[in-house]
């Protein structure tokens, strides 16, 4: 306890130091008193506890490849990510490489298997188009070529569908507009969105082909 006495001196001039000699002394409503002496107390602030000062001490190797292999049962995650995690517990770059080593020849790790949950689930949850499922996975530094790989598995007839649903709903959103204004809207979503523009294009000039049709 006494050794981290040196460390906290300075919080005194800054919350107000308070002992029975000194009833007197200020001392803030919402800050905690942390006892370090007998009759002493060094008051700090309700985010500043003793845990939460020590809880930023690296790790060891031991106990860090533990934390590591729940953080990555728990869901897919590529290498990046964890060597983000592995260096944030305080690691050198050696002992970094070797657990992921160790991660990939246990089959915690496996980029393909990420890239390809990673653009499934974003375009089956948040209908993602390929440009963004492609650029998020550019930017977990995924190979060109796992990227393709897992793009291709997204399956061709049910992208098309929910473009196309996408882009009706949207249209039929801004209803009262003219068809500039409406072809803009909807276009700049769904690119928004992800999708390519050849098929944007294709899909609202079929949907505005369909309401013209539809209203002679």
């Amino acid at each position: 306890m006494l050794l981290a006495f040196p460390y906290l001196v300075p919080l005194w001039f800054l919350f107000g130091f308070f002992n029975e000699e000194y009833p007197m002394s200020f001392v803030p409503s919402n800050l905690k008193s942390v006892k370090i002496l007998t009759n002493s107390a060094i008051c700090v602030p309700p985010y500043l506890t003793f845990d939460k000062m020590f809880s930023k001490l690296p790790l060891t190797k031991d106990a860090a490849t533990q934390k590591i292999k729940h953080y990555c049962a728990y869901q897919e995650r590529c290498h990046q990510e964890v060597k983000d995690k592995l260096y944030g517990f305080g690691l050198h770059s050696k002992e970094v490489n070797e657990i992921i080593a160790f991660l990939i020849e246990e089959n915690y790790l496996n980029e393909e298997r990420f890239a390809i949950h990673f653009a499934g689930g974003k375009f089956r949850t948040k209908q993602w188009g390929r440009k963004k499922i492609q650029y998020e996975l550019q930017q977990k530094r995924i190979s060109t070529y796992l990227i393709k790989l897992a793009l291709k598995e997204i399956d061709a007839e049910q992208y098309t569908s929910v473009l196309h649903k996408l882009a009706t709903t949207k249209w039929k959103s801004l209803k009262g507009q003219n068809k500039y204004t409406k072809m803009g809207k909807t276009n700049a979503y769904l690119v928004q969105k992800g999708y390519e523009s050849v098929l944007v294009n294709e899909v609202i000039q079929s949907i505005y082909s369909s309401e013209k049709n539809t209203n002679s």
